[in-house]
């Protein structure tokens, strides 16, 4: 039996997408045995772009976009084998990007 601690790092555009493999990893971690901490929700990163409508002329004129980056932060205690698998073995949403820490 391992006792260490993995530290999983969840980022995304949509935060329903990220609520969601949150649970399921959640779920797939508690199922193995393992004690989890979290989600815990970091800061929400708020990229803004300003783009003229008007090549030449119009200066004025201008769109604003707005990137908004949600992160979570979920700690696995107590880890096994068996957790390490079925995370790994995990399906995720392509909108979500994941990073695994031990």
């Amino acid at each position: 039996m391992k006792t260490g601690r993995i530290r999983i790092k969840l980022r995304a555009y949509d935060h329903r997408l990220l609520d969601s493999s949150c649970q399921k990893i959640l779920q797939t971690a508690l199922m193995s045995g393992a004690k989890v901490v979290g989600p815990i929700p970091l800061p929400t990163k708020h990229k803004k772009f300003v783009v003229t409508i008007s090549p030449h002329t119009d200066k004025d004129a201008r769109e604003h976009f707005q990137l908004n980056i949600h992160k979570r932060l979920i700690d696995v205690y107590r880890v096994t084998e068996r957790t390490i698998d079925s995370l790994m073995h995990m399906e995720l949403p392509a909108g979500v990007d994941i990073e695994i820490k031990t």
